[in-house]
């Protein structure tokens, strides 16, 4: 599902021009003992062309400084529209998402024509993606929905809406099948998000609260896994509310959607976590 690679590369033609172009600029350099900052002089092939080789090299903080040079010197054109996308991509790589998300956002507003807006679309939904992702949760990668689930959802849902956006105005774009992939993945994370609330809710007898959670969760979120979860929770908070002809429709829907869940069997489900469980990281503890 990881497709962060930038999708415009130079033509073959291209790639040699710029090839000999930095050898050229690396010789001249050399030969005349170049003073001063060579972004300031270089003329706009040569300037792109050194900044697309630090991008390709992964030397995102110099991609950065070369690519702001370009497009200040040269604010219109095809070069300059090429670098505003390749600069979000350095400073996304770079771990700079406010700057990456800014720059890219720019890139749509001014250049809705582009042919590979498309691809910014689904940048900006990569940058939202990856702002709730720690270090340690990458490292626990198996858990990354459960400790996901109990941090502010709030760039989760605008990667929702950013993925959403491309499905939309791109369908058939190279990176749609991906974005839709992430829109699942997001689905289920923020549906998590809501069966964890409406736990914490339960367990403090608050039920009206926890019937509200999961009410939300059949709503919107009815084609993920945490559906059943939401029935379940509902089922027991019409219970403690003594609405119980309610709590058996519930209870039927249940019964004939998810025959395998926990609370049929279990009328206390969920069960309130030890706290061995409580002192565990990514256990999945609420």
């Amino acid at each position: 599902m990881r497709v962060t690679k930038l999708p415009v590369a130079p033509t073959s033609a291209l790639k040699v021009l710029m090839v000999l172009v930095l050898a050229l600029t690396m010789s001249a350099c050399s030969w005349f003992g170049h003073k001063g900052d060579p972004l300031d002089t270089l003329p706009l092939p040569l300037l792109y062309a050194r900044a697309h080789n630090d991008l390709i090299h992964s030397d995102y903080s110099a991609a950065e400084k070369a690519y702001q040079r370009l497009i200040a010197r040269f604010p219109s054109g095809p070069f300059n529209e090429q670098s505003q996308l390749e600069l979000a991509y350095a400073q996304y790589k770079n771990n700079k998402p406010d700057d990456a998300y800014s720059t890219v956002n720019r890139f749509i507003k001014t250049n809705p024509l582009n042919p590979h807006v498309d691809y910014a679309y689904y940048l900006r939904g990569l940058i939202n993606f990856d702002r709730t992702s720690g270090v340690i949760e990458r490292a626990f990668a198996s858990e990354r929905t459960g400790a996901q689930a109990r941090r502010d959802q709030g760039y989760n849902l605008r990667a929702f809406d950013d993925f959403s956006d491309l499905s939309r105005r791109f369908p058939d774009s190279a990176y749609a099948t991906d974005a839709r992939q992430r829109m699942i993945y997001l689905r289920n994370v923020l549906a998590q998000f809501e069966i964890n609330v409406a736990k914490f809710y339960l367990r403090k007898k608050a039920y009206v609260a926890s019937a509200d959670r999961a009410q939300y969760v059949i709503e919107h979120y009815q084609e993920s896994p945490q559906a059943g979860d939401a029935l379940a929770i509902l089922c027991r908070s019409y219970l403690s509310l003594n609405q119980k002809q309610q709590a058996d429709q519930v209870r039927k829907v249940l019964a004939l959607n998810y025959p395998d869940h926990p609370y049929l069997k279990d009328p206390h489900w969920p069960h309130s976590p030890s706290l061995l469980r409580k002192m565990i990281p990514f256990s999945g503890h609420y």
